[in-house]
């Protein structure tokens, strides 16, 4: 269900203006686009009829718990990928990519839904081939046109920074202007959103509806259940102007191929302890529990206080207090493991098989491999960074001139990222390393940001200290680690970033 009456029921827009899409750098996006253009040309013998283009994001705080149903706050950034598109009658879809590394691939698209994505094959037409098909089956489409596309991202790959989602989000918009029937901002959502699960991860949304609803300036707070609902944020007017910076540690993970332990066993393990929590509630009966599927954590606490009467309270003391509770719950219902739970141990608290259990949690379409599953960790990192997502809002948000926001910011963002290392296991020791130094080098908050495992940092820096902030990053970290790094590669390893503008459409004049 999409809120009704909201930014999700608009299209994607359409420009013919890049000052409509980026804020700064005209020329150097202009550059980008000719060069795409004249390349399309090269390699296919005609002018694209348009661009697509869908950015990356960074998430400032809410690290794995979209698919635990919590809110989280991520802004688009102003790398992107970017498709040139034509349409053709033939029934073949074409792909190129400007980067020399990736081949080139073609398939047939006669029926669209008999696409078939080889998940077992680490291949970055994947991704385009996910968001297709996923576009053909949301509008119906019997008969699609075929296409000639040639890509080009600037999003650092298996980074954290969402580069194949941008890539399934453009897939998805170009499949359905070039067929015909655009839908609204919230259904390509929920098309990316689904779409990108055939190529194995079983992901709960942040990073597509980051790329497709975002606006400039501001951050996106989003909320998934009951409804899809976005809320743009902006941070604090302060004087220096808080600054995000993004550092690579340059450690590749990537999602799909280590899903099974890594992204998708952290699925399973919030999904069970969802299951587990309810029985322990009291409330697994309930139809709301029953009727889930899957089951999260956002809705057995919705469950559980259901009842409540809320009426005059105030909305963020109420999640303070909810959330609250059950940190106090999962403490309850699984500290009696501690180091975790067996497959059958789990069962048994559940009153089923094993196999009963995998087929509850999908695990038939996500398989996992682990022999503990630690799901009171889990738990409290879900509650508790849901707890820190609420209140970064609600700090950015309450106009206190007396708050020091850039301290109540960072120190959420620190705690975020200790809790994402010692509860969610989702660091590493170059991550835990790069945050530590930009502490001590004038970051006020440092995290990691994306799945983990690797990848980005994000961190909080007053805007007159980033000059002297990625000067110490380069001399004590990339000079360390990669001494021969030339400067480009240096500055798409770290850089500043500014909330963008989502995705959208570039027709020619």
């Amino acid at each position: 269900m999409l809120a009704p009456a909201d930014s999700t029921l608009a299209t994607v827009p359409t420009f013919n203006a890049l000052s409509d899409i980026y804020t700064s750098d005209l020329l150097k996006h202009a550059a980008r686009f000719q060069l795409l253009t004249e390349a399309f040309i090269a390699t296919y013998g005609f002018k694209p009829s348009f661009i697509v283009r869908a950015p990356g994001r960074v998430n400032i705080i809410g690290e794995h718990i979209d698919y635990c149903g919590f809110p989280v706050f991520p802004m688009a950034i102003v790398p992107d990928s970017l498709i040139a598109v034509r349409a053709t009658r033939e029934h073949r879809i074409r792909l190129a990519n400007i980067n020399p590394k990736y081949p080139s691939r073609e398939f047939s698209c006669e029926s669209g839904s008999s696409v078939t994505v080889n998940n077992t094959t680490h291949e970055w037409t994947n991704y385009f081939k996910c968001g297709y098909k996923g576009a053909i089956e949301a509008i119906d489409c019997t008969n699609p046109q075929g296409m000639e596309c040639l890509m080009d991202s600037s999003v650092p790959s298996s980074a954290g920074l969402s580069s194949s989602s941008a890539i399934v989000c453009c897939a998805v918009l170009a499949t359905m202007k070039v067929n015909g029937r655009l839908l609204p901002k919230g259904d390509v959502v929920e098309t990316a959103v689904a779409s990108e699960r055939y190529i194995g991860t079983n992901g709960g949304g942040m990073d597509q509806t980051t790329s497709i609803m975002s606006q400039s300036q501001s951050a996106v707070f989003i909320e998934f259940d009951p409804e899809l609902k976005i809320t743009p944020v902006k941070f604090p007017s302060t004087d220096p102007q808080i600054t995000f910076v993004i550092a690579n540690t340059l450690v590749v993970s990537d999602k799909a191929v280590t899903a099974p332990v890594c992204y998708n066993l952290r699925v399973v393990e919030t999904r069970i302890g969802a299951l587990i929590l309810a029985k322990h509630l009291g409330i697994a009966d309930h139809r709301a529990c029953k009727d889930a599927d899957p089951l999260t954590f956002k809705v057995v606490m919705d469950e559980y206080f259901a009842t409540q009467d809320t009426a005059g309270s105030d909305d963020v003391q109420v999640w303070i207090d909810h959330l609250d509770a059950m940190l106090h719950a999962s403490t309850e219902a699984f500290g009696a493991h501690p180091d975790g739970y067996t497959r059958e141990q789990m069962a048994a608290v559940l009153d089923m098989t094993p196999d009963a259990l995998s087929a509850a949690v999908h695990e038939d379409r996500f398989p996992v491999r682990a022999q503990q599953f630690k799901l009171l960790q889990r738990a409290q990192h879900a509650f508790s960074e849901a707890l820190r997502v609420v209140k970064f809002r609600q700090i950015c948000e309450s106009g206190d001139t007396r708050i020091d926001y850039y301290t109540a910011l960072g120190d959420l963002m620190n705690c975020s990222q200790d809790s994402c290392r010692d509860l969610f296991e989702c660091s590493c020791p170059e991550i835990d390393e790069l945050c530590a130094l930009a502490r001590r080098s004038g970051s006020f908050g440092s995290r990691l940001t994306g799945a983990g495992w690797g990848g980005c940092t994000v961190h909080l820096v007053l805007k007159d200290r980033v000059g002297r902030f990625i000067a110490a990053l380069k001399r004590e970290f990339y000079e360390k680690h990669v001494p021969n790094m030339n400067d480009e590669a240096l500055s798409d390893a770290i850089f500043v970033t500014t909330p963008g503008n989502g995705a959208a459409f570039y027709m020619f004049d």
